[in-house]
């Protein structure tokens, strides 16, 4: 027998057995359990979770990938990929000033809700870049606390840079990532985004609808986008949803619309 037999490592210590299949459900209590005791130790008493599309660009950034798609296209006529990133480019400029909507909206919470002591109604993202980045970064602003729930894909993404030092987490499991955004939860804003803003929306429509989690406000920034996106109106005229349904969720165009629909909700309903 040798210590450097594998056998011999303590088993905690063991990256290796840790990776094993069997241990899965050690990995999960693991995720479940390190974000969880560090918010605790770090006050956090409640969020306000922010979904949006990774691919948001700020405005400048935006107007700067227009011009070198106009290029591009002018060098290349006819061309039906430069045509189509053309379009795309003048969507991403429509579609910049929610990057602002969102930064301005996490200045908003962040300064009416963090004060001394336990902190109330903290931003938490997904941690990574556009409207995630704009959120965190509107409670960086104003030197709040602000969370990061990072996830591990397999095309690198790394964290935005505004994320307090120690509420910046990464998981490799989305189901465990999803309980903690909704563990604290106090409400939830989604500005327009792809398969991963949807996903996370209706899960949290479920869960309000079904009573598995307790009632929360829902914001839809964007009614434009949102209405567009998903017609709400057909699912209940086939009967697939209930018209009750469609109060689970309030429209804003703004960040201080979302934050009123939010802050009304509490000043009426309080905790219950």
């Amino acid at each position: 027998m040798s210590e450097e037999d594998p056998s011999y490592v303590k088993a905690y210590e063991d990256i290796e057995f840790l990776r094993r299949d069997e241990l899965r459900p050690v990995r999960l209590l693991l995720e479940l359990t390190k974000p969880e005791i560090l918010q605790r130790d770090a006050g956090i008493r409640s969020t306000i979770v922010v979904f949006g599309s990774a691919r948001l660009l700020p405005p400048a950034a935006a107007q700067a990938t227009l011009e070198a798609a106009r290029a591009e296209s002018a060098r290349r006529p006819g061309d039906p990929s430069a045509e189509q990133a053309l379009r795309i480019a003048e969507r991403r400029v429509a579609h910049a000033h929610y990057y602002d909507i969102a930064r301005e909206f996490g200045r908003i919470v962040s300064a009416a809700c963090q004060t001394d002591g336990p902190s109330e109604f903290v931003i938490v993202t997904g941690g990574g870049p556009g409207t995630m980045e704009a959120a965190n970064r509107g409670a960086h602003d104003v030197g709040a606390k602000t969370i990061g729930l990072n996830i591990s894909l397999p095309h690198e993404q790394h964290p935005n840079p505004f994320i307090s030092y120690g509420l910046c987490f990464e998981f490799h499991y989305f189901a465990i990532r999803k309980m903690h955004f909704m563990l604290r939860a106090k409400a939830l804003v989604a500005f327009p985004g792809g398969f991963g803003t949807f996903d996370e929306l209706f899960e949290a429509l479920t869960l309000v609808q079904t009573g598995k989690v307790q009632h929360l406000p829902v914001v839809l920034v964007g009614r434009e986008f949102w209405e567009k996106a998903i017609n709400f109106d057909l699912l209940v005229a086939d009967g697939l949803i209930a018209p009750e349904d469609l109060r689970l969720f309030r429209y804003a165009d703004t960040a201080a619309e979302a934050w009123a629909h939010i802050s009304n909700y509490y000043e009426a309903y309080g905790d219950e």
